[in-house]
């Protein structure tokens, strides 16, 4: 991002000359913001350095829920399953995760061949193999299981609703499987149930077949998911209505959009803007990926609207748009690529809910997306628990806890945040460049990625190295403190000097470099705004100018959005050392001719305020009045504008009050 210069006045001429302390300068900014960088093809990516001794390619699944949806509709179930999967180390055994208080496993064989040994404990199905297998032999393994009759958390039945919610290890509790993100396979799921039931799963619906009072729903997926987007949902109280979206690269052909919502459910918003929706996604990402798009209804032991990849369950009063247009963007964000730890799942959660603020951009203009932003950052602010968004503890041992891994201030708010920084940072063009790309990457899509990838992304489509804003903003805690000075210094012949030192003082995270934005307000209600790359702490830039400087803001269109702090005009801080008592010293010079320096000490935070008063006792300015932290301060008193004589300048903080005289001489 090259823009020095946003705005320029035609009335003056405007000097930039920057003096950066440490003996740093601005040249990482002029080159790009970023060193160059050389990347192509990114054929080894991050998520690919994930291993694991097998690759499940099916999961081939027979459930009879029928009794589920019969009183007193219990969660007993019986289930076969077969897993394909192909081996990529020498194996002469493999492990499932199997949830020993949900799941009972009845018997394990090859398909076709003897019974296995298998052992069942502590949550993990261990099956020995009938020999040493080699990479790229391809393994059928038969499961006769059954779900037992409790609340998991994951297998829901609710008086003739049954559905899953598997978000972040919730299938292990109805099928065995291997329960990580970066494992995926397609799916072929067969469910037995009531002949009232309508139901959905993952992928297109091949066949259904009634035999009675029976009907058995047959759901295939194309497209390889991993396990804890597998789903299924049924109702005796469902309605469908199934409806097309055109694809935009052939409108001839179309993609079905299934609703099943329950009675009552005002779900017409959804589905009147849906193929508005996908269009937009579709035009920003790449064209929608499924080959189908679906929702249903689940009810309040869910956690949440839940983005299983082609059938989206949605919480009892979230049918509205900014709920469709979170989930939604999950095929993309979550679905297509998927975080290839749970270190990573801010790729799933902070894209998905910066897409909702570009959604509300696409319909409601500039200034709802930036509401919607900023409604995220003051929900970062109020629950930030001084965590990364990162956490690489979680890249092999994720918590337990769901709401320790989905923490929303984080996961959600701040790493949308991160987004609309980055945007900020790189510019609307390359930043959509660099979204496009990513999410079109077939080193990506239908398989993983994780940050790391995602930053090369970067640092590809830009030519940058843009590695410092992601191991800054997502990789270390917290957010910068700004506690920022300036002043304005009469030159004489009509040019000023604005000096800026912009420091930041948290403790709990490193330094944070950004542009930044400054604007300068003049006398003559004029303004020129400026961007500037702040890379060190305690840096002074200098700016001079040929009218009057009134006023200054700092990132006055709040681009560094996860920021704190105050910018203060014509106070330095000499020293953040805590003062033992207040104390306001005698000005110097004096006499003084146009300006001087007034310094003072705070031994605690409080309300300061100097004032300058005439030989009369006239109020004549205002030096100071806001809330300090305890310090050693100087600010600057320009004469400029009055006339010789004798002068008093009195400072009160709380109940401390002092004065002293000083002189003007001309």
């Amino acid at each position: 991002m090259k823009k020095l210069l946003a705005a320029a006045l035609i009335v003056c001429s405007v000097f930039l000359s920057t003096h950066i302390l440490n003996s740093q300068n601005l040249k990482a900014f002029n080159n790009g913001v970023s060193q160059k960088v050389h990347l192509s093809g990114m054929v080894n990516t991050f998520a690919g350095n994930i291993k694991h001794s097998y690759d499940v390619l099916n999961y081939k699944l027979q459930l009879n829920v029928y009794d589920c949806f019969k009183t007193p509709f219990p969660k007993s179930f019986s289930a076969y399953e077969l897993i394909t999967l192909r081996v990529d180390s020498v194996i002469n055994s493999i492990r499932l995760n199997a949830v020993n208080n949900s799941l009972f496993v009845d018997s394990v064989r090859l398909l076709n061949y003897s019974l296995l040994s298998i052992s069942h404990s502590s949550n993990i199905l261990s099956v020995v193999l009938n020999r040493y297998y080699n990479p790229g032999e391809i393994v059928n393994i038969e499961i006769y299981y059954r779900h037992k009759n409790i609340y998991d958390s994951a297998f829901h039945v609710n008086n003739g609703l049954v559905y899953t919610d598997c978000e972040h290890q919730g299938a292990r509790k109805w099928f065995p499987c291997w329960d990580k993100p970066s494992d995926k396979a397609t799916t072929d799921i067969t469910v037995k149930v009531p002949s009232n039931v309508l139901l959905g799963s993952n992928g297109l619906l091949r066949d259904s077949s009634k035999t009675g009072d029976t009907i058995y729903y047959h759901w295939v997926s194309r497209d390889p998911m991993s396990t804890y987007l597998v789903t299924i949902a049924g109702s005796t109280d469902y309605n469908l209505e199934i409806r097309y979206w055109p694809k935009l690269s052939n409108p001839l052909d179309s993609i079905p959009i299934r609703y099943y919502p329950k009675p009552g459910e005002t779900y017409a918003n959804v589905r009147d803007s849906m193929n508005m929706l996908v269009d937009f996604y579709s035009s920003r990402f790449g064209e929608y990926p499924f080959e189908k798009i679906g929702f249903a209804s689940s009810d309040n032991q869910a956690i949440g609207c839940m983005e299983n990849q082609t059938l989206i369950t949605m919480y009892p009063g979230t049918w509205v748009l900014w709920g469709a247009g979170h989930e939604f963007s999950h095929h993309w964000f979550g679905d297509l690529i998927t975080c290839g730890t749970w270190a990573d799942v801010w790729l799933n959660e902070g894209f998905a809910t910066y897409c909702e603020a570009l959604w509300y951009e696409n319909l409601l203009g500039v200034n709802e997306y930036k509401n919607a932003i900023n409604l995220q950052a003051q929900t970062y602010f109020t629950g930030n628990n001084g965590r990364p968004i990162y956490n690489p503890e979680w890249i092999d041992n994720e918590p337990n806890n769901i709401w320790t891994l989905l923490y929303y201030p984080l996961m959600y708010s701040k790493g949308s945040c991160v987004l609309y920084m980055l945007r900020n940072v790189l510019g609307d063009s390359l930043f959509f460049d660099v979204i496009h790309s990513y999410v079109t990457d077939t080193n990506f899509t239908f398989k993983n990625a994780v940050t790391d990838d995602f930053t090369a992304k970067i640092n590809q489509v830009t030519g940058q190295d843009y590695s410092w804003f992601i191991n800054q903003w997502v990789k270390q805690p917290n957010h910068p403190i700004y506690q920022n000075n300036c002043n304005f210094i009469n030159l004489g012949g009509g040019n000023w000097r604005v000096n800026l030192v912009v420091r930041q003082i948290q403790i709990n995270t490193p330094f944070h470099k950004m542009p930044v934005e400054i604007k300068v307000h003049f006398t003559d209600s004029t303004d020129t705004l400026m961007t500037v790359f702040n890379n060190s702490n305690i840096q002074l830039f200098s700016f001079d100018f040929n009218k009057q400087p009134d006023s200054l803001n700092f990132d006055p269109d709040n681009k560094i959005i996860l920021k704190q702090g105050t910018t203060t005009i014509g106070i330095t801080v000499i020293s953040d050392i805590i003062p033992k008592r207040f104390e306001l010293s005698q000005n110097y010079p004096n006499p003084f001719n146009p300006a001087t320096k007034i310094k003072f000490s705070i031994p605690k935070t409080s309300q300061v305020k100097i004032v300058i008063y005439d030989l009369l006792g006239k109020e004549i300015k205002i030096l100071v009045g806001q809330q300090l932290n305890p310090g050693e301060y100087e600010t600057d008193f320009d004469g400029s504008n009055f006339p010789s004589g004798v002068y008093f300048y009195r400072l009160t903080a709380g109940s401390f009050s002092a004065i002293n005289k000083m002189v003007l001489l001309k």
